[in-house]
Formats: C-alpha cells, sequence, structure tokens
C-alpha cells in the first residue's frame, strides 16, 4: 500500500520564451517595443496533469528559470511544497555582475536586486503549481486560496499616450491611432468604455510636461464626472512638481501614482496633501514596507503577484496592508490571459481590495489561451472551474515561441528607451534621470 498516495512529484518542465505583440505606449522610459518577451512555464505532474503559469521573459528571468526547473526535477519536488518552491530559489546563485542595479527590472518596479529577479521566477511556478493542484483537486485556484469572497473583480481602463505606430511601421498594426493630446486620450476612454464598461480611469504619465497631463485628466474629469480617476507618472517629478500636481487635481484624483521617485520624496509628497499616494515602485518587497508605512509615504499598495513571489505572498501583503490601514489595488504590466487569470483568482480572494485593478491586457492582441476572458462592464468573472480555468493554445503558443527563436536578440530585453531611439528626433533619447520634471 502506497504510504503517500497524496503525493504528486513534478516530473516535466517546458519553458517556453515568447514575444508577443505590444502597441507603441508611452511612458518616462519611452515607448513599448513592437514585441514584449514573456516566459510560459508548464509543470507536469506524474500523473499527466500540467499547470501553466507566465511571467517575465527577458534574458535574466530565462537565465534563473532553467537551473531553477532542472533543481525542481532533479528533486522530484512535490506539486503541493508550495514553501518548498522558494526554498530551492533561495539556494540557486544569483551573478550579481548580471543584475545591473542602476535600472528598472520590468515594469517601472525601481531597481533591480537578485531577489526581485527569484521572486518573479517562482511567481510563474508557483502559479503553475497551483493550476496542476487545482486540476488534481478537482478545486479552482481561489478554493486553494482559501475561497473567493465576489464573484467578479474590477478592473480599471489603462489610458496611454500612445503613437499610431512604431518608428518606421514595426510590428502588428491596430486601430486605435495616436493619443498625444487631452482629445486622444478621452477619445481612447471612450472606447474603452464603449468595448468593455470599465468605470474608472487611469492614465499612464511621465512622458509630457506635467501641465500637459492635468489637462488630460481634467479632460477625463469633464468627460466623465464623477468617475474614479489615476494619474501614474513613474516617479518622473519632483516632490515639489509632485505636490503641484496634486494641489491642482485634489479635486478629481482617487490616487496619484508614484508621482516621485523613492520612498523619502514619496513621504515628502504625502506630507504636504491630502491626495492619496499609490506605489508599485517603492514597495514591491517585504522589506520596503516598514520604511513606507511607518514614514507614510504611501497610502496605496499597488499588488502584483509577479513581483512578490506568487498568489499567496500577494496575500499577506493584503494582510500587512490590512493591519496598517493602507489601501490595496493591484499593478499590471503586459502580460497574456494566463496572468489576467492568476490576478482575477488572488483578487477575488483579498477581503481588502479596495480599488479597480489595473491591466494591460485589453492592448495585447495576442495571447496563449484557447479563449480570451471577456470584461463586461468592467468586470471579469471569477472562474470556478479546475484551477486557473484556462487552457493553453498549442498553435499560438508554437507561433510565438518561433517569433522568439527568429528574434536577433533585440527584442529579448525590453527596453523602452532604445526603442525611443529608432524614432525621428529621438535619436539621442537614453533612460532619464528621474525626476524629469
Amino acid at each position: 500500500m502506497d504510504a503517500h498516495p497524496q503525493r504528486h512529484p513534478i516530473v516535466d518542465i517546458r519553458l517556453t520564451p515568447v514575444l508577443i505583440s505590444d502597441p507603441p505606449l508611452l511612458n518616462v522610459q519611452g515607448v513599448h517595443q513592437p514585441y514584449t518577451p514573456r516566459l510560459v512555464v508548464e509543470v507536469v505532474t506524474d500523473s499527466g496533469v500540467t499547470g501553466v503559469g507566465e511571467t517575465y521573459g527577458d534574458t535574466k528571468y530565462l537565465e534563473l528559470a532553467r537551473p531553477y526547473a532542472d533543481s525542481l526535477l532533479a528533486a522530484r519536488h512535490e506539486l503541493s511544497d508550495l514553501n518548498g518552491l522558494f526554498t530551492l530559489m533561495n539556494d540557486l546563485p544569483v551573478d550579481d555582475a548580471r543584475v545591473d542595479h542602476s535600472v528598472d527590472v520590468g515594469g517601472l518596479r525601481g531597481v533591480q536586486s537578485a531577489d526581485k529577479l527569484r521572486l518573479s521566477v517562482v511567481s510563474a511556478f508557483e502559479v503553475a503549481c497551483l493550476d496542476a493542484l487545482g486540476k488534481t483537486l478537482g478545486v479552482p485556484v481561489h478554493t486553494l486560496l482559501g475561497g473567493k469572497v465576489r464573484d467578479s473583480v474590477e478592473y480599471s481602463a489603462y489610458l496611454f499616450y500612445r503613437w499610431a505606430e512604431h518608428p518606421g511601421g514595426a510590428g502588428e498594426k491596430d486601430d486605435w491611432g495616436a493619443a498625444v493630446d487631452p482629445e486622444g486620450i478621452v477619445a481612447q476612454a471612450r472606447r474603452f468604455v464603449r468595448e468593455y464598461g470599465f468605470g474608472s480611469f487611469k492614465l499612464k504619465g511621465g512622458v509630457f510636461p506635467p501641465e500637459q497631463e492635468v489637462a488630460a485628466i481634467r479632460a477625463l474629469a469633464e468627460a466623465f464626472p464623477g468617475h474614479p480617476l489615476r494619474l501614474d507618472p513613474n516617479g518622473g517629478w519632483s516632490a515639489a512638481t509632485s505636490l503641484r500636481v496634486a494641489a491642482e487635481l485634489a479635486d478629481v484624483l482617487e490616487y496619484l501614482e508614484d508621482p516621485a521617485s523613492g520612498t523619502r520624496a514619496m513621504a515628502e509628497v504625502s506630507a504636504g496633501t491630502d491626495v492619496p499616494l499609490a506605489t508599485n515602485m517603492c514597495v514591491t518587497t517585504f522589506g520596503e514596507i516598514r520604511e513606507a508605512f511607518l514614514g507614510d509615504a504611501v497610502q496605496v499598495v499597488l499588488s502584483d503577484h509577479h513581483y512578490w513571489g506568487g498568489l499567496r505572498n500577494t496575500r499577506e501583503l493584503a494582510a500587512i496592508c490590512r493591519t496598517f490601514g493602507v489601501g490595496l489595488s493591484m499593478h499590471s504590466n503586459t502580460h497574456m490571459g494566463i496572468s489576467l487569470a492568476a490576478m482575477t483568482h488572488v483578487a477575488a480572494t483579498v477581503p481588502n481590495l479596495d480599488y479597480a485593478c489595473d491591466s494591460h491586457y485589453p492592448w495585447q492582441s495576442e495571447d496563449v489561451v484557447v479563449d480570451r476572458p471577456v470584461f463586461r462592464d468592467g468586470r471579469l468573472a471569477v472562474s470556478d472551474a479546475p484551477g486557473l480555468g484556462v487552457a493553453l493554445d498549442r498553435d499560438a503558443l508554437d507561433r510565438l515561441h518561433r517569433r522568439w527563436l527568429a528574434d536577433d536578440g533585440t527584442l529579448r530585453d525590453r527596453d523602452d528607451a532604445a526603442a525611443m531611439r529608432l524614432a525621428p528626433g529621438h535619436e539621442e533619447w537614453r533612460t532619464p534621470t528621474l525626476p524629469r520634471w
């Protein structure tokens, strides 16, 4: 008789880097490249059940994911040993010379570190294990996380300044057109409402001088009176500029996200305004919480399971925010349906989800899941199917992987500044030293 009938060791892991099309969206660091790297992780158990996860696909993540997968296979890691995922990851060395501590690590998150790289890799494996475990037990991921407290999750329209096409006409074309002024941003918002029913709006700022972005928020407030509005310049402003903008928009902003760069600058801004300050830059690890919360530098944290090491750590973050009376929302970067499903499952289990979640997903025209999730009235229904409730489209996965294989290495690492330099008149663009204004 088997003394351990419920064990399900991992016997195979498939790592598939892909390049997915991305529109020419602008931010403080430049413009999105025509294609963005993502990594699809599949774990397979001895009983043939497969679970999927997704994370960043840049070279640094791949270089860590491959030996990590080997270590899990060598150990015949038990599917349900989620804590052990972190133990094995922490045993893997990360060459500090490969970590550029002066630049952002994916998604305008703050400077790189070995620990941040580890967490972003292990997050995809944890999601894949939860997906496989849910399928094995016949329960949705939200049940494994303690049970859902809502049947649908609200998302916010994510507005961007953007060009009509990539420099030189590269990449895939879409029909959104340019949005480089208040009229363009309002038109974009109207389409998001028409097609997805979103009820709140976030504008990615840090692109134009602050007065132009103030005008865009004012135009949104006029077009959508009473709707929650957010502005995120990704640390592009000084504390003084941040305070001036906060004063000008105090009557319409739901929150101001990362106006200044770093916890100390955010604390200075917080002390001078009643507008709530949100972050996904200065609080992205548990070690950064103490200074920010005790110094009242932020009033809202944007969680992101890719940053924090998975869905269970996201719930721990939510509990800490609840304890300190800090609001909770959810950050998004360019992602596919696997990550959106994971975001929705964990968001469904968090009691103190105080704000609509961010999602880039409406901007992504390509995916590796069979049935794309559909926003209705700005919300996503929470799946009750076993696991994440998504299935891989093998043909799409193969096609996007072949695109990655065919790339000469230019697009395998996200570099918004390099993409900006390709545009006429922007040849000298470099990642700016913050603050820009």
